[in-house]
């Protein structure tokens, strides 16, 4: 066979290794505006179990208070809201080597995240339990779809951890995150 039988081959390859690169690309880009579940930071309502291992009487869950707080053993009351979960690990690590354990291995995990709201124009308008992939969509499925007057084209959001608390625009696929209020707008048409 000759050098010119294998060109079509190399070409083959060169365009699955170019889709290939193409497609990553794109997956990066479209991930890069959403945050990341790991660095969720924890807030008023969001359930929590931590664990310390060998140490059943220091493995408890918990619920964040009003106060963004949880009540711990020996550490009392320690504010973890807008921590993440690994902050807190740490956090927690530290604490129990001052004076309780000589090492202590501590994990953080998410029960249960604090719920997302929606209003206006959707069949059950209220507040739903938040789900990691959460997006507007799935949002108004969940609050038994959209009315007859819901406009398709006006939904606003506004995070939870915006101070401002400024409400932006959104498009069905917008991700939703815990403690999220979702407006669906009136048609006028």
């Amino acid at each position: 066979m000759n050098s010119h039988g294998n060109i079509p081959m190399m070409l083959k390859r060169a365009i699955r290794l170019l889709a290939l690169i193409t497609l990553f690309s794109v997956v990066n880009i479209a991930m890069s505006g959403e945050k990341s579940m790991s660095d969720y930071k924890l807030g008023v309502g969001d359930q929590i179990k931590v664990t310390v291992y060998e140490e059943p009487e220091l493995s408890l869950d918990f619920v964040l208070s009003d106060a963004g707080t949880i009540s711990y053993p020996f550490l009392g009351e320690i504010k973890v809201k807008g921590m993440t979960v690994s902050e807190l690990e740490t956090l927690l690590t530290e604490q129990l080597k001052k004076g309780y354990l000589v090492s202590p291995k501590v994990n953080v995990r998410m029960l249960g995240y604090r719920q997302f709201f929606i209003n206006g124009e959707v069949k059950s308008p209220g507040g739903y339990p938040f789900l990691p992939g959460l997006t507007v969509q799935k949002a108004i499925a969940l609050a038994g779809g959209l009315t007859e007057r819901a406009s398709r084209n006006s939904m606003s959001i506004v995070h939870d951890d915006d101070p401002s608390h400024t409400p932006q625009e959104v498009e069905l696929n917008s991700p939703i995150h815990p403690g999220d209020i979702l407006l669906v707008d009136e048609s006028f048409f």
